[in-house]
């Protein structure tokens, strides 16, 4: 599929840190520092985000997990918002369980949850598949990528 960008996010399952308690499987997430339920949307959430730090050097303190947005006067929550170094919203990624399908619902979803936010770059995958694409607002047009973006350097 054109503009597919393959990612080694299954190389990054040696560096999960997983456990069962009271009979569920769990996932630490390191952003937020909690325990999580290892559903498959998680699964892909955490490897892509070990991914996105230990391989891109993304930072940490600039990633936010399930941020609030309100999209047309409806409250909904953005899988991964990162930020730029001046902590404006800067990639918006969502994340589908390996068994969903990335399909233009998909992108749609994404793109509304980007109305508030414009942000530069959108990211959807579902562990299998990532699209990324640079968004221009001036020209009202997208383009998409072949790798993810690197993290943006302080401007000074």
């Amino acid at each position: 599929m054109e503009h597919l960008i393959e990612l080694p996010l299954l190389d990054m399952q040696k560096d999960l840190k997983t456990r069962t308690q009271e009979g569920r499987r769990q996932v630490f997430d390191a952003i937020r520092r909690k325990w999580l339920v290892l559903q498959p949307e998680e699964h892909v959430r955490q490897l892509l985000l070990l991914y996105l730090v230990h391989q891109l050097g993304y930072s940490p303190i600039h990633i936010g997990i399930e941020k609030k947005l309100v999209v047309n006067t409806l409250t909904r929550r953005c899988d991964i918002l990162v930020y730029s170094a001046e902590m404006a919203p800067w990639m918006l990624i969502e994340c589908k369980a390996p068994a969903v399908p990335i399909t233009q619902a998909t992108f749609d979803q994404v793109a509304r949850y980007n109305m508030p936010l414009q942000v530069p770059f959108l990211t959807v995958t579902n562990g299998l598949q990532t699209f990324c694409c640079a968004l221009d607002y001036e020209q009202s047009s997208y383009t998409f990528l072949d790798t993810l973006p690197e993290f943006p350097k302080r401007r000074f």
